[in-house]
């Protein structure tokens, strides 16, 4: 059985995608010992943050309509790219050999940088937090300034283990504003998991950048995939700030322009966003460059009407 062939196998046995299965069978030397890969599986890093918007409901839709990842990415020698990463549900999904996560909210990637860097501490400073009303407005009013980025880390985790549906939002100042959560004893500290994370950034560079100057090195060959601040389907539905800065008709099409450079410099790039007539008549105007809108269905968890929750359509934009 060839290599190819093999990582076939694993793709179809196991629900995976094909980056994930090349590096399992890299692991496992090129074995196909199926008890051996699938405790690996079972063993595999998830996001350590929940996080509005995050991708882990959509990837096997996009797998199944062939959109994800793309067949000819070299995962063994080119890089990925997430310039958005959030709560990195896709670099987690293909746990590539190399990549760079990047994101302009100074709070997340000081968080990922602390669990690849400084776990165990993290851990232990985690355990001090409770779920308690009081104690969460005491932590959430600190001021980052006077903390160390230990500190900011913890407080990261736990504010978003405890808040509002996981929501992340800021005010005009940037300070964090989402209030106390109502849960039955949420995990704070899932000490597990975070090891695994942290093994899994080891050769990972995770830094504080705009997208456009981070991409400034991705070469041919490389996969980029955007999960910007969504346009608002509404003049009323932009209900959070990510950061203390807009995203909105002219940083989406500054983003189009870069997602159409990368793809004439012979770069994967797949993006998602809202389906709406703005984001569609954007990227209708480069279609002609080898690019294309698939539609798919994403689930809305957050409405201040619940019956307005459910699934709707998004666009996944590719060029390939």
């Amino acid at each position: 059985m060839t290599t190819k062939e093999k990582v076939l196998q694993i793709t179809n046995q196991f629900d995976v995608n094909i980056i994930f299965a090349q590096r399992l069978l890299n692991m496992t030397e090129d074995r196909l010992e199926l008890e051996e890969i699938s405790k690996i599986i079972e063993d595999r890093p998830k996001p350590f943050v929940k996080w509005v918007g995050g991708k882990r409901q959509l990837l096997k839709q996009f797998r199944k309509m062939d959109l994800y990842p793309p067949h000819n990415f070299d995962s063994l020698n080119s890089t990925y790219f997430e310039p958005f990463v959030g709560g990195g549900a896709v670099f987690f999904d293909l746990l590539p050999k190399k990549a760079v996560l990047s994101d302009l909210n100074r709070e997340l990637v000081v968080t990922y940088n602390v669990i690849k860097n400084n776990i165990e501490k993290l851990i232990v400073s985690l355990k001090k937090h409770k779920y308690d009303k009081d104690h969460y407005s005491k932590v959430r009013s600190k001021n980052l300034n006077k903390l160390s980025d230990l500190e900011i880390a913890s407080r990261f985790i736990f504010l978003n283990r405890t808040c509002f549906n996981g929501m992340y939002r800021v005010n005009s100042k940037g300070q964090f504003n989402v209030p106390f959560g109502r849960y039955n004893n949420p995990t704070i500290c899932d000490e597990e998991n975070l090891r695994k994370v942290s093994s899994a950034l080891q050769d990972v560079e995770i830094i504080v950048q705009d997208y456009k100057n981070v991409l400034k090195k991705a070469k041919k060959g490389d996969f980029i995939y955007f999960d910007p601040p969504y346009y608002p389907v509404s003049k009323t539905a932009s209900f959070t700030s990510y950061t203390k800065e807009s995203f909105l008709d002219t940083e989406q099409i500054e983003l189009r322009d870069t997602f159409l450079a990368l793809h004439k410099r012979g770069c994967f790039v797949m993006l998602s966003n809202s389906d709406t007539p703005f984001i569609n008549k954007i990227y209708k105007e480069i279609k002609k460059d080898g690019v294309n809108i698939n539609k798919v269905k994403a689930g809305r968890a957050i409405n201040s009407n619940g019956a307005k929750r459910g699934k709707i359509n998004e666009v996944l934009i590719t060029n390939y």
